[in-house]
């Protein structure tokens, strides 16, 4: 698929050579592993944060082996999405000498993200109070599944779990079966958003006092903000959220439609357009002014009538016809897409969501840009995840200063996984 890329998505245009970065002058050391750690270290690498990513020797960062996989730079597609602008360095935390640079690199660090299981950190001597005695200003970010206190503090999480002990899962699907996954990561790159939010409060918080501190973000806790605006609804209300399909329990008419061509969806979310949608679209004023449909709890009552009208006018004509029509009334309304046809979509062209970059060994991969614009501080250009310990030699050389003699002795000593190795216990929990 790759050698489509150049047909179908235009090459990234570089940010202006002279305009600054965010984050500038901040350096991040990522422990991370997975999606949530690694793509907050992402988000800020993205702002021009140096990032500097501690991974296994050889293995490295599990989620580089999630398909499809390229052998030759040993990575799949998801490690692409959620570790460009980074430099890996390949240290061995296990030996004495490895575990000496870590300590190194975060005592000249702003910033600590770490997500392995609870006391991972702490047994390697790399938890916040050690690393805080020779850096106060570190913040320190910890991304777990339940806490890192608590009864549940040992418990191992990933976003299908999160998705479905929040209650998510439990709002998704159709009344007459089981709820569903997202099969999108959402739990992941929430907690991702959250960690990333919390951080840049950290260090505007550090400018004002020189105090670095902890930044914990739970799995779990972003799942349940994920339910959205229905936990308070039960609350209010004692009863429990129930699956609508792609209908909507708060507006009406909410849904996908068939016109003569294609699956298309809308969204009535005030009295307003709903008739607007009837009255400019379909034509049928005295739909748009009938007492049975004044408002969305009435027309919610009727819905199933109310959706045969729809199904039966949209029918008539393609989804072009009716996409002009309802833009032109302000209806709201989109295409039931694929991933391949949004990303290929004029929308998506657009905004240059989905661009083409250069790799080395592949002659070009995918970027999918963040959707975040600044005006004085465009986000830093895309450089491609790099493979496992791409730049030991070169971040240990110009951020600690290492000679070619010291690095000689730091490989031979094990440093960098040149001895064998025991088997991994450390489990990542998001």
């Amino acid at each position: 698929m790759l050698h489509d890329l150049v047909s179908d998505f235009p090459e990234y245009e570089a940010r202006p050579a002279q305009a600054p970065l965010a984050l500038a002058d901040v350096r991040v050391v990522d422990f991370s592993h997975f999606i949530a750690g690694p793509f907050a270290t992402m988000i800020l690498a993205d702002m021009g944060a140096e990032v500097i990513k501690i991974e296994a020797p050889v293995r490295g960062d599990d989620f580089r082996q999630y398909p499809p996989v390229y052998p030759d730079i040993g990575q799949g597609a998801p490690f692409l999405w959620s570790n460009r602008n980074k430099r890996s360095v390949a240290l061995d935390l296990k030996s004495a000498d490895g575990l000496r640079i870590a300590r190194e690199l975060i005592a000249g660090a702003d910033v600590v993200v770490e997500n392995f299981s609870t006391g991972v950190m702490a047994r390697l001597g790399l938890d916040y109070a050690t690393c805080r005695a020779g850096n106060p200003g570190l913040v320190y970010c910890s991304v777990s599944a339940y806490g890192r206190e608590g009864a549940f503090a040992d418990r191992l999480g990933f976003d299908p779990i999160a998705q479905a002990e929040s209650g998510f899962i439990s709002m998704n699907g159709y009344p007459d079966r089981e709820g569903v996954r997202a099969l999108s990561p959402v739990m992941d790159i929430s907690t991702a958003m959250m960690a990333a939010n919390a951080i840049l409060g950290a260090l505007v918080a550090r400018g004002k006092t020189g105090q670095g501190q902890v930044v914990e973000v739970a799995l779990f806790d972003s799942a349940v903000l994920m339910t959205g605006y229905a936990t308070l609804q039960h609350v209010f209300s004692g009863e429990e959220p129930r699956r609508h399909g792609n209908t909507s329990p708060d507006t009406c008419p909410s849904g996908a439609f068939q016109a003569q061509d294609r699956t298309f969806y809308i969204n009535c979310g005030s009295n307003k357009i709903f008739q607007r949608l009837m009255a400019q679209v379909l034509e049928r004023p005295d739909l748009a002014e009938h007492p049975d449909y004044a408002s969305g709890a009435a027309r919610s009552q009727r819905r199933t009538e109310l959706f045969a009208i729809l199904d039966e006018a949209f029918s008539r004509q393609p989804w072009t016809h009716w996409q002009a029509r309802m833009r032109d009334a302000g209806v709201p309304c989109g295409l039931v897409r694929t991933v391949g046809e949004a990303v290929r979509s004029p929308e998506a062209r657009e905004r240059k969501l989905l661009t083409r970059v250069p790799h080395e060994r592949l002659g070009w991969v995918p970027n999918l840009a963040l959707p975040i614009r600044y005006s004085a501080t465009p986000l830093a250009d895309p450089v491609p995840a790099p493979t496992v310990g791409q730049h030991t030699h070169e971040v240990l050389r110009d951020v600690l200063g290492y000679d070619a003699a010291r690095l000689a002795a730091c490989e031979a000593a094990g440093a960098f996984g040149s001895r064998p190795r025991r088997a991994e216990t450390a489990d990542a929990p998001s």
